[in-house]
């Protein structure tokens, strides 16, 4: 065993071994120390877990960081590597300041991300064109997303940051739903306006979004108005309060369903495209002799 040790590579790999899995049990330890600390934070002061998510990731970083410097310090082979590595610094420099600008460029992002706040972890967001879903995590690298299809989406944070986000929980969480339905032209607008009114007061997700002075003028809890005369229909919208969007999209479609069901008990009529074709005919005429 001491002729083992003695062998100078079988001693490097011990030191890497070691290095690395003290990394890996300390970092364990101390997130499983900053999860308790923090879980508790977050209910006792209703702090905002997204700084805590982006701190544990950047403290494992560290730590992994560490271990790699002391692998390097501690094995000498490694340290010809490095005076190798040096001695083409030219070239080196090139190559890890290109390779490492997109990391770079994460990992700033996330700073940016975490101290600016266009999102929290548990907001519903969309970003781009990406499907919208809630936040789950913000690491030194990228965010992750769980879609409505609970589908992980995971963008680098450069282009988190440079995107276009639509947060449906950063100040607060209800949103107003537009439900738009085609009526013809035949039917009675104000009869189709009371049964959507009537239809989207009666789903358990609506919400009264009327402030007092709204309710004193005798302003409706669901607006519905005529927004656009198309080809063979009238276009009406509704605004539909909801607690959240998951909620909103959800009362959306059940409404279109329920609208849909009422206007056809009541007669008004959801009308098809309508086309008029005109054939003519060119007969041929016979020229005199």
């Amino acid at each position: 065993m001491k002729k083992l040790l003695e062998n100078p590579a079988i001693s490097s790999i011990l030191i890497a071994v070691t290095v690395i899995i003290v990394c890996v049990i300390l970092s364990k330890i101390l997130r499983r120390i900053l999860d308790k600390y923090f879980d508790n934070a977050v209910q006792l002061m209703k702090g905002d877990p997204t700084n805590y998510n982006f701190f544990k990731n950047g403290v494992t970083f560290i730590i992994f960081v560490i271990g790699t410097i002391i692998i390097f310090r501690s094995i000498p082979a490694l340290k010809g590597v490095g005076n190798t590595l040096v001695a083409s610094a030219g070239i080196l420099a090139a190559i890890v300041g290109f390779a490492s600008q997109q990391a770079f460029s994460n990992i700033v992002g996330g700073i940016f991300i975490v101290i600016f706040k266009p999102f929290r972890v548990g907001d519903v967001i969309k970003v781009g064109t990406e499907n919208p879903g809630t936040v789950e995590d913000i690491t030194l690298r990228h965010t992750i997303i769980n879609s409505f299809e609970n589908r992980r989406i995971v963008i680098p944070n450069s282009v988190i940051s440079s995107a276009t986000i639509l947060n449906s929980s950063i100040a607060e969480e209800k949103v107003c739903v537009f439900v738009e339905v085609g009526i013809g032209y035949s039917a009675n607008i104000d009869q189709a306006i009371a049964i959507i009114r009537e239809e989207a007061m009666k789903h358990p997700n609506f919400i009264d979004n009327r402030e007092e002075e709204d309710k004193n003028d005798d302003t409706p809890a669901v607006v519905v108005r005529v927004v656009a005369w198309m080809d063979s229909s009238i276009t009406l919208r509704a605004s539909v309060w909801a607690d959240t969007s998951l909620k909103g999209f959800v009362m959306k479609c059940e409404l279109l369903k329920s609208i849909k069901e009422a206007f056809d008990r009541e007669g008004v009529e959801i009308p098809y495209p309508y086309r008029n074709l005109v054939i003519k005919s060119n007969e041929a005429k016979s020229l005199p002799v």
